[in-house]
This record gives structure tokens, C-alpha cells and sequence, in this order.
């Protein structure tokens, strides 16, 4: 089987595909870092702000993904946002983003399962501090939340991101210097992920940071 798979720079690579094909073939990771679907239906639901913005329903986010853990396992470190809605192992280390500014239609916190046995963290960030960065995903996650996520897997090196979405894990992981490879089903998404990726890497760098590490790739 063939994807489509765009190499954005030394040690970036993403893929168009379905993460349960191409993950076999991509070997082992530091860690995965991802916030699949889960089953409650938010993007066949837009809100009022999403319809102004030309946000349609659609309906991938109706069901949970099959064959979680088995992806789940190429990654030594594995955090799960939304891990909650899985029959995943039991976990102390558990980490949750807590919004402050949610509206009582919305859940106040949400979780991420994480495989590492540490004590539970939490992030505090509004939703409204995310709105200059929303870029058209109904699910997209704040990118400070997500460079938070990083930190606390440790600052790996090598990242999968078998769910990317609108690629916030990819431009994270662009600033923190670690290897990026992220997969997404959706052409739409992928392409808003690929541009969103590419800026980051345009971006010039105040600081230096430590070099991306190769990302090892699937034989196509």
C-alpha cells in the first residue's frame, strides 16, 4: 500500500493516510504524543462561532478509533489526550489541560492518559487565549498546551503523532528541536497541517535550539 507523504524538512515528515496501515511500518518512536477521536460527535455539532467561521459538520469524530493500543505501542513514552474515552491501562501520571473560560455546554478539563507512572499534572490555559492560532480544525488543541504535553513526556527527541489534525503537535515539536512525524486521514486537514508545519519551519529562531533528530521513514 502507498500514502501520500510530504517531507517538510530534515527530520519532518508527514503522511496522508490511515495510522493503522502506516504506524507497522515507521519502527520505533521516543514517544507519541496524539489526541485521537473520540466518539462524541463534537464536529457534527459545530457551534454558532464555527458556523460563522464556514465550519460544516462532518462526521469522523462519531466513533472512537480501533486498534488504539496496538499504535499506541511504537511510542516508549505515550501520552493520549482524550485517553479517558479508551480502555487503556490503569495510570497514575495522568496530565489535564483545565479551562477556565469554558462554557457550561463544555466540559470544564480535559485528560490525557499517559503510560508513565508519575504523579498527575495539570495545565490551566483559556479557550479564548487559543483564538489567534485556530486555523479551521473544530478539535484543534492550543499550541502552548501541547508544547506543555512535550515537557512533561520529557522533551523527546522523536515524535509520532498518528492523529495530527491540524498538525499543533508538528509545530511544537518544530520549536522544542525534536523529529516530527504525524499522520492524518483527512486530505483537507493534512494539507492545513502541511502549511501550518511549513510556516513554523520559515519562522526565523531567536534562540538556538537543539537539532532535529531523523525521523525514521516507512519504505512507500
Amino acid at each position: 500500500m502507498t500514502w501520500r507523504v510530504e517531507h517538510l524538512a530534515e527530520g519532518v515528515t508527514v503522511y496522508c493516510g490511515d495510522a493503522r496501515d502506516i504506524v507497522p511500518s515507521l519502527g520505533q518512536f521516543e514517544a507519541i504524543i496524539t489526541d485521537p477521536p473520540y466518539g462524541i460527535g463534537f464536529a457534527a455539532q459545530p457551534t454558532k462561532w464555527q458556523r460563522r467561521a464556514g465550519q460544516k459538520a462532518e462526521a469522523w469524530d462519531d466513533l472512537t478509533v480501533t486498534g488504539l493500543a496496538d499504535i499506541l505501542k511504537h511510542g516508549e513514552r505515550q501520552v493520549c489526550w482524550s485517553g479517558n474515552y479508551y480502555s487503556l491501562p490503569p495510570s497514575r501520571g495522568w496530565l489535564a489541560w483545565v479551562k477556565p473560560d469554558a462554557p457550561p455546554s463544555m466540559a470544564s478539563l480535559e485528560l490525557a492518559w499517559t503510560n508513565q507512572n508519575r504523579n498527575a499534572r495539570q495545565i490551566t490555559h483559556s479557550i479564548g487565549a487559543t483564538n489567534a492560532e485556530r486555523v479551521g480544525h473544530p478539535t484543534q488543541k492550543p499550541l502552548a498546551v501541547i508544547c506543555w504535553t512535550l515537557e512533561q513526556a520529557g522533551n523527546p527527541a522523536t515524535v509520532l503523532d498518528p492523529f495530527m489534525g491540524s498538525g499543533t503537535t508538528g509545530v511544537a515539536c518544530v520549536r522544542s528541536g525534536a523529529a516530527f512525524c504525524g499522520i492524518e486521514i483527512e486530505p483537507k486537514y493534512f494539507d492545513l497541517a502541511c502549511r501550518r508545519i511549513a510556516d513554523e519551519l520559515r519562522r526565523p529562531r531567536l534562540f538556538s535550539e537543539r537539532p532535529v533528530a531523523p525521523v525514521q521513514e516507512a519504505l512507500l
